[in-house]
């Protein structure tokens, strides 16, 4: 295993000191060794993976990382607090939460001032009463942000869309706001009716210094929580990308397009096989984020294309002389399941790069794909002071690994 990057200071949180929060649990142990643990367990859960395959765990520092946050809102009308429920079903306020960007607890207070001002009642869980559920607020490296508020009814989004220019006045960096419908009680973060009140999408400009590229998120997209490390792993992934120079590549669960457009950014940065010569293809089951791919694709001036489907349905459905030479597979914690690893494994198909948020789901994908060497294995730290990680690992085909 790779050595680690070098100790930093023990992270003092005082929510965490008096018993208010305690979702970094980790937080008391050093982060050095909270990685050391977290190569170890990697290590351990897939054991086809050489020492030597190892490359250095990536991480962006154990504070002021989260690029967003999702607060629930508490307390009371004109009085609320932002942050999580506490075990009474409480609010309790996290507003100067260390390992939330600063940009974003910088205006967590305006938000709170913007909410108070509308006078509607927190949601009270035990009771099941009240408006103001959740309040979403994502942050882009131009330091524009997205906020989001879930309420429980429309009379209550009536309200905010009626104080609009009180938001923008208190947030001037919003560049999009929105306002989400649930009215059901259970424990979703949002509902499915969702109604913009300002902006379109907001803008994640990424790439690299040779190639740079805007991601648009749209208000239900999903993104890394770690912009820095997200930055990393598509560099990683578009570095093997290069070395391997497939003349097509499928990027399935390809959300709004980081893996496959920074792949295609690479190789035509590269000057190697260009994006025309490239054919590059990504999958996602959500109509929104393959528009915002388009979007970012047409944009960049790359030759990408993008389709709304089940990544398994579409794999199946596929001609054999239509598959890729290269697979990216990005799923959910759940991984890819026994259908898809199983085909991929009958395939052909001769180099995969599998990324997980998960080694367990990783390891029993990997389990059935026998016919695949890991070349090369990386873990990336997306959510320091947890047991949650990112891992990266390049795949091939074991007459191509050993060639």
């Amino acid at each position: 295993m790779s050595a680690m990057p070098a100790s930093l200071p023990l992270l003092q949180c005082r929510y965490f000191d008096a018993g208010e929060c305690r979702s970094c649990s980790l937080i008391e142990t050093p982060y050095a060794e909270q990685l050391r643990e977290k190569a170890e367990r990697c290590a351990s859960l897939l054991p086809q993976v050489a020492e030597q395959a190892w490359i250095t765990p990536f991480t962006a520092g154990d504070r002021g990382f989260r690029n967003r946050v999702k607060l629930v809102v508490g307390g009371e009308p004109g009085r609320v607090t932002l942050g999580i429920l506490g075990p009474d079903g409480r609010g309790v306020d996290l507003r100067e939460c260390a390992i939330q960007a600063p940009e974003i607890a910088r205006v967590i207070p305006r938000i709170a001032e913007y909410l108070e001002s509308t006078k509607l009642a927190p949601y009270d869980v035990p009771a099941r009463r009240g408006e103001l559920k959740f309040a979403h607020v994502t942050l882009a490296p131009s330091g524009e942000l997205m906020v989001r508020f879930v309420v429980r009814s429309e009379r209550a989004r009536e309200v905010l869309r009626s104080r609009l220019s009180l938001l923008r006045s208190l947030v001037p960096l919003a560049a999009v706001i929105s306002v989400n419908l649930l009215p059901e009680h259970k424990a979703v973060l949002e509902g499915d009716d969702e109604e913009l009140l300002w902006g379109s999408t907001l803008a994640m400009q990424l790439g690299f210094d040779d190639a740079p590229l805007t991601l648009h998120l749209q208000p239900q997209s999903f993104f890394q929580t770690n912009t820095e490390v997200a930055r990393a792993l598509y560099a990683q992934a578009a570095a093997w990308v290069t070395a391997v120079q497939p003349a097509s590549i499928w990027d399935l669960y390809c959300g709004v397009g980081g893996f496959a457009l920074h792949c295609a950014a690479a190789l035509r940065a590269a000057g190697g096989e260009s994006d025309a010569a490239c054919t590059v293809v990504g999958v996602e089951l959500s109509e929104a984020a393959i528009e915002s791919a388009k979007r970012s694709s047409s944009e960049a001036g790359l030759g990408s294309r993008f389709v709304a489907a089940d990544a398994t349905e579409f794999a199946l459905a596929a001609a054999t002389d239509a598959l890729p030479e290269l697979l990216v597979v990005n799923p959910p914690r759940r991984g890819i399941g026994d259908t898809l690893a199983t085909w991929i494994e009958g395939s052909g198909i001769e180099t995969v790069i599998y990324s997980s948020c998960n080694p367990v789901s990783l390891a029993k994908d990997l389990a059935a794909m026998p016919s695949y060497a890991v070349r090369e294995a990386r873990l990336f730290d997306m959510f320091p002071h947890t047991a949650h990680l990112e891992v990266a690992v390049l795949l091939s085909r074991e007459s191509s690994a050993s060639a």
